[in-house]
């Protein structure tokens, strides 16, 4: 069954020790705005998927990231997030890979949960019909017994 959250709140998600970010909801509206960014159109016909899933994703990080914690400037100073501090924290693989864990699979779990099927109510065969007519148990006691063969 598939579940909403109505509240469409912003949430926190942890990407490393230390770091965290609040992000907005993974709607619609978000990914449009994510397709439609300019550095996702700029991507080249010719970019291997790596390059063209590098630039959706730090554009969708870029309207996404409301705030974070754990972040700061190489003098170790605390940073707001901004359009390049968001690229740069996603230039690092550990926090790419939780991002695109934490965040953008969820809309890819749904895909998933809307193509599954339904489980069974009773076990993995409760739901399922029968193919194969039952046995005759007159017709099985009506059989002769086989005879052992001599050699």
């Amino acid at each position: 069954m598939l579940t909403l959250d109505l509240s469409n709140e912003p949430r926190w998600h942890d990407l490393a020790p230390g770091v965290r970010v609040q992000l907005r909801p993974l709607t619609t509206a978000l990914m449009v705005a994510t397709r439609s960014d300019p550095a996702v159109e700029a991507v080249p016909e010719e970019a291997s998927d790596e390059e063209r899933a590098l630039a959706f994703a730090k554009a969708l990080a870029r309207w996404a990231v409301m705030a974070w914690e754990g972040v700061g400037d190489a003098d170790g100073n605390p940073i707001d997030p901004s359009p390049e501090a968001i690229d740069a924290l996603l230039d690092i693989w550990p926090i790419f890979e939780a991002f695109q864990l934490a965040y953008v699979s969820k809309g890819l779990l749904l895909e998933q949960e809307k193509n599954a099927s339904a489980p069974s109510p009773n076990g993995p065969s409760a739901g399922a019909s029968d193919t194969a007519m039952p046995a005759s148990p007159t017709r099985a006691a009506s059989k002769p017994a086989p005879t052992a063969r001599r050699g």
